[in-house]
């Protein structure tokens, strides 16, 4: 577990400071607003979904290094993939960073960092607000807040 502390602060480092797809995105068939009022977080998640794939997607906003990051690894790990793979990252994604299922390297691949979110149940709002947002937008919802 030392190994993905350290490669949670590695990940949060790099893409607090240079997100992925932090970008709004053309022509898109889906968008909702996140707000983490605890710690002032805000997102603002576009995608275009073609053929039931996420053809592209991309956030805008501003909020903590740990909500950056998890933004930004969230749209790299479902850029291509089915809406289902979405919704099923997701379901592993959230209680996973709750720290009430352990990570799974085959599953979550590179989202397995966030495990470490766990130890400061402060910043487990942080962490999943871009899932949230990401969730909202594909059932239609415009916003969507962690309280």
């Amino acid at each position: 577990m030392n190994e993905l502390r350290e490669l949670y602060q590695e990940y949060v480092l790099d893409h607090g400071k240079s997100p992925r797809n932090f970008r709004a995105v053309e022509g898109a068939t889906h968008e909702a607003h996140g707000y983490n009022p605890l710690c002032g977080d805000k997102i603002h998640l576009q995608l275009r979904i073609e053929d039931g794939l996420v053809a592209d997607i991309g956030f805008t906003g501003n909020g903590c290094a740990i909500s950056t990051a998890s933004a930004s690894t969230m749209t790299e790990a479902v850029l291509g993939r089915t809406v289902e793979e979405a919704r099923a990252h997701f379901a592993k994604f959230i209680p996973m960073v709750k720290g009430e299922a352990k990570p799974d390297l085959d599953e979550l691949d590179k989202l397995s960092v966030f495990a470490g979110v766990s130890e400061f149940p402060m910043r487990v709002k942080c962490a999943t607000l871009a899932w949230h947002t990401l969730t909202a937008a594909l059932d239609g919802k415009e916003t969507v807040s962690t309280e």
